[in-house]
């Protein structure tokens, strides 16, 4: 049996090696840079108008001709003489030879004819050819998250493709004989089986959406096969249920038996001390426990973060937090506590529930609090600190 802190330092050595893939610019919303973005235009590509009104090359003069027009999209490049100006809009093409653009409202037009009341100062209201980026710069780098600013922005630039980190693909193996598909009368001695519907939402929650479920009973050659392949076909396994030592637990044999190494089983903690972590080649495979508490604690705590780190997220963990107890915590158990709580600014409380098949309690929190296996006591008001349930 391994400590939280090892069993973390082991998982945080994967992947040794990344999966990138192209996709369109419309499908990488929350997706992960796996290179620089070079620029292929200067942007604006041309000089602009940051203003309606009138383009002019400065002088002393107050008083010009208006001599055309130009609007957003127009090519028509005026050549200015002495005095005179073109209408502009914003966005336009600015004239080679305007150096100026002068606000609408600071002019008084008659005719054909404008009078400057309030003269800006010279190259005022142009926007210089490349001043938000020039031909070649770098306009994202790698291991940026693509939100919906950084598409648009790409998108100005005439980009249609980006490389990104592929987001991994996953199986959840749910055993159990006990188990019932929610949707029908519950038999008796049998429960619904919620850990699939739990750990695809949370999957789906961490933009993971290609996850394929299935469910076996306790039998050793249905549970082999169904890992033989999840083994060929995915990146990841979450197996739900059947790793500890009862007589029906088969999960780690057929684990074994498919040639999936074994890096470690057992934590020291609470609740879910019987996770099993192991690769095969490319493939990660976590093994947890199948009281849905202890599932999805270790899922926050330790698959969560090798997958967001597999999708090319830097700050893959939850965010960890101190805050002060507002309940007396006895850990005489030596061993590491993950407990319910609600956290609300600076103090956390332990909620009521704690056992490792309680959802309810689950349902209502908004944070972890974890105790350190050497501490025997925390006590009201003392700092703990905080795992938050929120990305």
């Amino acid at each position: 049996m391994i400590s939280v802190k090892t069993a973390l330092a082991i998982i945080s050595e994967f992947p040794d090696t990344y999966l990138f893939e192209e996709v369109s610019l419309n499908e990488a919303l929350n997706l992960v840079l796996s290179e620089d973005v070079f620029s292929p235009i200067n942007m604006p590509p041309f000089r602009q108008s940051a203003m309606d009104g009138y383009a002019f090359k400065y002088s002393d003069k107050d008083k010009y001709s208006i001599v055309g027009e130009s609007k957003a999209g127009d090519s028509n490049n005026y050549v200015l003489k002495e005095g005179e100006a073109v209408r502009i809009f914003t966005g336009a093409l600015v004239p080679d030879n305007a150096d100026t653009v002068i606000m609408q409202e600071h002019v008084e037009r008659v005719g054909d004819k404008i009078h400057i009341q309030k003269m800006p100062s010279q190259c005022a209201n142009i926007r210089k050819t490349g001043e938000q980026i020039k031909t070649m710069d770098i306009a994202l780098k790698r291991d940026t998250k693509l939100n919906e600013a950084a598409i648009g922005f790409l998108a100005c630039l005439g980009i249609t493709t980006v490389t990104v980190y592929k987001i991994p693909k996953v199986g959840i193996l749910v055993t159990g004989s006990e188990l019932q598909k929610p949707g029908s009368e519950l038999e008796q001695g049998k429960i619904y089986e919620s850990n699939s519907i739990m750990l695809e939402a949370a999957l789906q929650k961490i933009g993971i959406k290609d996850i394929e479920i299935i469910r076996v009973k306790d039998d050793y050659d249905a549970t082999k096969t169904s890992i033989e392949k999840v083994l060929n076909t995915k990146d990841l396994l979450l197996v739900s249920g059947g790793i500890s030592v009862g007589d029906y637990d088969f999960v780690k044999e057929a684990l074994l038996e498919n040639e999936v190494e074994e890096l470690f089983y057992k934590i020291n903690q609470k609740p879910g001390k019987p996770l099993w972590f192991g690769r095969k080649k490319n493939t990660y495979v976590f093994a947890l426990p199948g009281n849905p508490a202890s599932a999805l604690t270790c899922f926050y705590i330790y698959a969560l973060p090798l997958l967001r780190k597999m999708s090319g997220y830097k700050n893959n963990q939850l965010k960890r937090v101190i805050a002060n107890s507002k309940t007396t915590i006895k850990n005489p158990s030596g061993k590491t506590l993950f407990l319910k709580a609600k956290l609300e600014g600076d103090s956390v409380e332990v909620l009521q529930g704690q056992s490792s098949a309680m959802l309810y309690t689950y349902a209502l929190s908004n944070a972890l609090i974890c105790v350190d296996s050497e501490t025997a006591e925390v006590k009201i008001n003392d700092e703990v600190e905080c795992i938050k349930l929120e990305l």
